[in-house]
């Protein structure tokens, strides 16, 4: 049997003509920047999150350096992330002029730990960039708590997060955050594409502003913007999308739970979910001090998985400048060498979540 990591087209087969009438409907339009079928999909992808304002933006690294510009971050000041992440978390911090400031995650979880955050919090720190990573969400009352007890702005990054929900609220319902739409993700679009979602009125119209080139009317640019806009093509097909996006996310969690029942029973190091989180499973990720070894047996095996993310940022040649070396965060560092991410796509079928399952008990 095979079972890919991912399958795109089965993953969309349900929803093939709905999404070849919307990109049919936009070639007609005539209008292919802004417009109505982007503020059509930010009003349904607000209402989704239950978030009063959602801005449309070109991908996911965008909308996180938006939404840090947007609350005036810039250099001289200092964003705490998670040394755990993908690295688009820092570059947004780094492209505002700004430093990230690493710090480690809870090894339960694997995002960011608050007792971390706290003792990072110095003169120059003004934000916070919990990743709610794999779907799982951080927990953002301990967080927001540090937040508001040192005046800081809290930036969700919720890449891979849509739907996912903390003591019953979906994430980005309360505060900022930000969202990528690329392919892979549990709402993916056709190509790039990325958001921000936010309770502060000034923080959207300061997004709003700064995507178009700084400009409300045409050739009046108030500020130096970007050209960052989430193409009508991709909203109208995310509009298609987002219609079926929580029966995704129930397969997905089905799958969960059948992964890890039985890793659990074996003694597998399977994903721990506070009792709080309602992940999302963007990605299931199981830990083995034998990483490589067991990834080439599953492929033999016909079985896909991915690595996220085998090196972490601060190990990364980008960020040479900052100083880390090997060991300066030995947990991130760890979980670099022994995550592994297993299939996880809707489409999946009960007989490859079983084959999955033998063979990974059978080869661990």
């Amino acid at each position: 049997m095979k079972v890919p990591f991912l399958n795109l087209q089965a993953a969309h087969a349900g929803q093939q003509e709905q999404i070849e009438a919307a990109l049919l409907r936009v070639a007609r339009s005539g209008s292919f920047v802004l417009g109505e079928e982007l503020e059509a999909f930010e009003a349904n992808f607000a209402a989704f999150v239950g978030s009063p304002h959602c801005v449309g933006v070109a991908n996911g690294l965008d909308a996180l350096r938006l939404g840090l510009a947007a609350a005036g971050i810039g250099p001289g000041d200092e964003v705490i992330v998670p040394a755990n992440t993908y690295i688009a978390t820092w570059l947004a911090v780094s492209q505002c002029g700004a430093t990230p400031v690493p710090v480690e995650p809870l090894e339960t979880t694997y995002n960011i730990d608050p007792t971390a955050v706290e003792a990072a919090v110095n003169g120059r720190t003004r934000a916070i960039l919990p990743v709610h990573l794999y779907g799982q969400p951080a927990d953002m009352d301990a967080l927001n708590a540090i937040a508001r007890k040192h005046d800081l702005f809290v930036l969700e990054d919720a890449a891979q997060a849509h739907g996912a929900r903390y003591k019953s609220r979906r994430i980005g319902s309360t505060g900022t955050a930000t969202w990528s739409y690329y392919p892979s993700k549990n709402l993916g679009a056709l190509g790039d594409g990325g958001a921000l979602t936010t309770d502060n009125a000034e923080i959207a119209a300061q997004v709003d502003l700064l995507r178009n080139y700084g400009s409300r009317v045409k050739y009046e640019n108030e500020v130096k913007g970007l050209n960052s806009r989430l193409d009508p093509i991709q909203a109208a097909v995310l509009s298609v999308k987002l219609e079926q996006l929580d029966a995704a996310t129930l397969r997905r969690q089905k799958i969960a739970r059948s992964y890890s029942a039985a890793f659990e029973a074996a003694g597998l190091a399977a994903p721990m979910v506070p009792e709080w989180a309602d992940p999302v499973w963007h990605l299931y990720v199981l830990r083995h001090t034998d990483r490589s070894g067991l990834q080439k047996r599953l492929a033999e095996a016909g079985i896909g998985t991915v690595i996220h993310y085998p090196i972490p940022p601060h190990l990364q040649p980008a960020y040479a400048d900052a100083g880390y070396q090997s060991g300066s965060f030995p947990l991130s560092e760890r979980l670099a060498d022994e995550v592994l991410s297993l299939p996880m796509c809707p489409a999946q079928t009960l007989e490859q979540t079983a084959y999955v399952i033998e063979k990974v008990l059978a080869l661990a």
